[in-house]
């Protein structure tokens, strides 16, 4: 067992949790009521049911990963790829959050946090095998 991707794939599970509770409720739910251009408004909602599908796919790799289901030869892509995605999640909230027009970005874009500990827990749950 990997207790690396073990971690991260209980951290992705949480964040899974997270967006489909708290996310939906705080973002889909008012994005849909909102008043603008219905074509965005359908983009953003896609948008929003892509990540739930990145996300699901993820915790389900990392949990296999970590109870060793998938071989490393075949899993090391992929966990690199889902590491690299995370990571660049993480720092393109970080660059929105300081360059943006929220005040207190850090309390409304606060994903950063978990997308950067399933990117490192991921990252050395690959190399540490």
């Amino acid at each position: 067992m990997n207790i690396y991707l073990l971690l991260a794939g209980i951290i992705a599970a949480l964040t899974c949790v997270g967006h489909f509770s708290y996310g939906r409720k705080h973002f889909l739910m008012p994005m849909q009521q909102a008043d603008f251009d219905p074509i965005a408004k359908s983009v953003m909602h896609c948008v929003f049911h892509y990540i739930s599908v990145f996300l699901l796919l993820s915790t389900l790799i990392l949990l296999a990963c970590a109870f060793e289901v998938l071989s490393q030869m075949h899993s090391f892509g992929m966990l690199v790829f889902i590491a690299l995605n995370f990571g660049l999640f993480a720092i393109w909230q970080l660059y929105i959050g300081v360059t943006g027009e929220l005040e207190q970005p850090f309390k409304h874009l606060f994903q950063w946090v978990f997308f950067i500990v399933i990117s490192v827990f991921t990252l050395l749950g690959a190399l540490l095998r």
